[in-house]
């Protein structure tokens, strides 16, 4: 999940919700804060990874989510496929990288690959992994 928090003023964001959710961290508002993501588990059990969002591609992600009807009265905006891969490969752990396989055999065909690099590349730069677009058009290959 993406809260659009902007920068500097997450802290209220990450106390707000940790009064209401458990963290699934130690120190969960630092580690909110230093990793841009809050880590915590829903009354169910289920946890939840919050991203504290701020980037402009993390705006745009947002803007362009559509919503899904997940049951009857439930409605989520989720983001597009592109938008996920981008996610996805920029996060780099491996689970990702298995994510990133499922989502490009059930989309084959229907993604938008210019759109997926020119938002990729800007944050592999970021990073300074660029390693993370080699992978991915491997396994685009593969896919």
């Amino acid at each position: 999940m993406t809260l659009l928090t902007g920068f500097g003023g997450e802290e209220a964001f990450v106390r707000t919700i940790l009064d209401w959710y458990q963290p699934r961290v130690a120190e969960p508002a630092i580690f909110a804060l230093t990793h841009r993501v809050l880590l915590v588990q829903a009354d169910s059990g289920v946890g939840l990874d919050i991203a504290l969002g701020g980037m402009p591609f993390e705006e745009s992600a947002v803007s362009r989510a559509t919503p899904y009807d997940f049951a009857p009265g439930i409605s989520l905006l989720t983001a597009s496929a592109e938008d996920l891969i981008v996610m996805k490969a920029f996060a780099s752990r491996p689970k990702d990288w298995v994510d990133l396989e499922g989502i490009l055999i059930r989309q084959h065909g229907r993604l938008d690959w210019a759109y997926v690099e020119s938002q990729l590349q800007p944050l592999v730069e970021l990073k300074e992994e660029p390693e993370i677009l080699e992978r991915l058009t491997r396994l685009r290959r593969q896919c």
